[in-house]
């Protein structure tokens, strides 16, 4: 395991109902039984509305993720790409996920980005720029991808 000693875990503080301006329920545009999405509280300039698909279950990376909360968290990527695809306006999309310290990981619990892309946006070389982004815009963003989805978005 690499989360440090004392960690808190961000994605299961939420579950657990622990909001704050980044983390609030308005952001999650999609729930199954196994996996999440939610409109992510950081952006890059290029890239508005990107969102964050994440195991309910907590695991720290895919190495130790299970074949059914795979295929959740997966199956729910997909969706929400076609999603983002469609009530976006933008002209492709993304997907990474980070695994260990060298791999980039620095949330400890598995999770998959998912970015609209434009012509020339420039995401992978814009790493450094991203910016915490308001409630409000991520709300309309989170409206935009729950009518495009048509799934339901409330946690229990």
């Amino acid at each position: 395991m690499h989360a440090p000693a004392g960690y808190v875990c961000p994605f299961c503080a939420f579950l657990e109902g622990t909001h704050d301006d980044h983390n609030l329920p308005t952001d999650v545009v999609a729930v199954t039984e196994r996996a999440y999405a939610r409109i992510a509280p950081k952006w890059w300039p290029g890239n508005p509305g990107a969102v964050l698909v994440i195991a309910r279950t907590h695991v720290e990376n895919i190495y130790d993720l299970s074949p059914s909360d795979s295929a959740a968290v997966w199956d729910l990527t997909q969706r929400v790409a076609i999603g983002i695809r469609s009530s976006y306006g933008c002209e492709g999309t993304s997907i990474r996920q980070h695994n260990e310290p060298a791999g980039g990981q620095d949330v400890w619990h598995l999770h998959v980005h998912v970015f609209p892309r434009h012509p020339d946006d420039r995401l992978y070389q814009r790493h450094d720029d991203a910016e915490w982004v308001d409630p409000a815009h991520r709300q309309a963003f989170a409206t935009r991808l729950r009518t495009a989805l048509g799934m339901p978005f409330q946690l229990t």
